[in-house]
């Protein structure tokens, strides 16, 4: 991971996604509770305003006689007169009887009076009223019909409707304190809200990052590593079905490895025993092989046969003493600076593998310091896996190659037949131990053991091996080896 997609994780982490939950439920909850707040405010102030005008307006007009018909004559003076008995703020008081309109003020008709209250007022002998907002300013506006009365018990609608029009600006400068006080004081309630969140944080991510440094410690290798269980909550459980998990996995891993090393100790121990009657069987052999000419048919058959497999399991057995020996870490790398290609030809010729079987392309003034006995090794199993497996001729390429910057430079064995190939279900486990790529083979090719020994005296070389098939045919295993192995010892 690149430090720029750590970056994005860390800013977008849990940390950060648990204190925006705790921040968004305190704002969402401090945002709801300043609304309502501010909305009951909001309407217990309007209402009271509302309350007293619409009350003490009624009440006046009541008190106010008219007499028919109605006459432009006076009727300003009232008007004025009711608007000076205005509550809870001055009124404006205007008239309206047919086409006859007066008002206590300079205009006779007013702008804030809308069609709709009119008619409500028509509709509704006590009277209506409406909030109107004009120009930023808000107004409250009521309407109110008179009525004439024909006898103490009796009365009739004059036609006359009166309207009081006041200007609510107390109130809405009150309601603007209000929602500034509800804003003021959410945003200090957010801040403190934070030190919750960062301790509730706190508390939540500790367990994680124990769990994080426990996880990673059990990946270096340490399965004693416990976490110390505080509490009976979720992440108390989490710690404690950790600590049995790790607990489990580290006996399953103590039994796995004291069962691999009985079983390589086990084959260290038989394959030190088999020697002995081996080098016996082996000598008979060869005495026997001497005489074979001289048997009949079926015996020397068997005779030749016996001193095969006796071979066989001798190479096995060697095999299996080195093998063990990679696993006990007790290899060692003798190291030498050699001609490369002198030790290759030597590799050759020791095993009478001739140019008409073998091809080689190997340039001379090549020296590295090599292991002698271990590189031949590695040579001769490539060279002798290629000739079992695929077809002659083998080629033998050397190379050297530069590395990356700052590396050092690559000393390149390629081992290539013309054969078939590998199947690519074979590559991944080609240098597995005992592995076949054709379960049906009865021959053996070998112990089964050449190809992982070819890649453990590689790795003591501070090399590495691949294995594939070339375009035109084959299979190829390419050896690359730095050209100075660091700390060889001599």
């Amino acid at each position: 991971m690149s430090g720029g997609e750590r970056s994005r994780v860390r800013v977008f982490g849990l940390r950060t996604r648990l204190l925006f939950a705790f921040l968004l439920v305190a704002a969402v909850s401090a945002g709801t509770t300043a609304a309502l707040t501010y909305r009951e405010a909001r309407t217990a102030v309007l209402k009271t305003a509302q309350d007293t005008a619409v009350t003490s307006f009624r009440e006046q007009v009541q008190l106010t006689g008219f007499s028919l018909p109605v006459r432009g004559e006076g009727l300003e003076d009232v008007l004025r007169d009711l608007a000076r008995k205005s509550k809870p703020h001055p009124w404006v008081v205007f008239a309206e009887y047919g086409s006859l309109r007066a008002s206590s003020g300079e205009n006779p008709v007013s702008t804030v009076i809308t069609p709709e209250l009119r008619s409500a007022a028509r509709a509704n002998p006590r009277g209506a009223f409406e909030r109107v907002v004009k120009d930023g300013v808000p107004y409250l506006t009521i309407a109110m019909p008179t009525v004439f009365k024909t006898s103490p018990d009796s009365v009739l609608p004059s036609g006359l409707v009166l309207y009081a029009v006041m200007r609510m600006t107390d109130e809405q400068i009150t309601i603007d304190a209000l929602l500034m006080a509800a804003r003021d004081g959410a945003l200090p309630g957010l801040a403190v809200a934070l030190i919750p969140g960062l301790l509730a944080a706190r508390s939540v991510l500790r367990p994680v990052r124990e769990l994080r440094q426990a996880a990673r410690s059990m990946g270096s290798g340490r399965l004693d590593t416990r976490i110390v269980v505080r509490g009976s909550d979720e992440l108390a459980d989490l710690a404690r079905t950790f600590n049995e998990s790790t607990g489990q996995l580290e006996r399953s891993v103590r039994e796995l490895r004291e069962a691999e090393e009985r079983a390589r100790r086990f084959a260290s121990d038989v394959s030190h025993e088999l020697r002995t009657p081996l080098a016996g069987m082996l000598a008979v052999t060869e005495v026997l092989d001497e005489d074979a000419d001289g048997l009949d048919a079926d015996t020397a058959r068997a005779v030749r046969l016996v001193s095969a497999e006796t071979g066989k399991l001798a190479v096995l057995v060697e095999d299996l003493m080195e093998i063990s020996r990679f696993d006990a870490r007790a290899a060692e790398l003798n190291a030498d600076e050699v001609d490369v290609a002198e030790a290759i030809r030597n590799t050759l010729q020791n095993r009478h593998w001739t140019d008409d079987r073998v091809r080689t392309e190997l340039p001379d003034g090549i020296r590295a310091r090599l292991d002698p006995r271990r590189f031949d090794v590695v040579i001769a199993n490539l060279v002798g896996n290629a000739l079992k497996h695929g077809d002659a001729p083998v080629t033998v390429r050397l190379r050297t190659e530069a590395g990356a910057p700052g590396s050092p430079v690559l000393l390149i064995t390629e081992v290539a037949d013309s054969g078939p190939g590998l199947q690519p279900a074979v590559l991944p486990h080609i240098f597995d131990r005992f592995y076949k790529a054709d379960a049906a083979r009865t021959r053996s090719a070998g112990s089964g053991l050449g190809l992982a020994i070819t890649l453990e005296n590689v790795k003591l070389h501070g090399g590495t091996i691949h294995a594939g098939n070339r375009p035109e045919g084959g299979a190829v295993f390419a050896v690359e080896i730095p050209l100075h192995v660091e700390g060889a010892g001599g």
